[in-house]
């Protein structure tokens, strides 16, 4: 699996964060959001994510419904 990039104090103080940001907290969202910040590092293609993450396609949605918010 890739080397992930947050710890758990980390994430722990990032959940709050999201949830006070109104982001619904699925059981797979840190794995989702290690994708995020794996694609966003390495710059590579959607398609391209590790399956370790999760299906490219989730996240990839995720991604623009986040970007769209405020």
């Amino acid at each position: 699996m890739p080397r992930t990039k947050l710890t758990d104090e980390f994430w722990s103080k990032l959940k709050h964060i999201q949830l006070d940001a109104r982001i619904y907290d699925k059981p797979n969202l840190r794995t989702t959001f290690e994708g995020l910040l794996y694609h966003i590092q390495i710059r590579c293609q959607w398609r391209e994510l590790p399956k370790e993450f999760g299906n490219w396609n989730s996240i990839f949605r995720r991604f623009n419904d986040w970007s769209k918010k405020e």
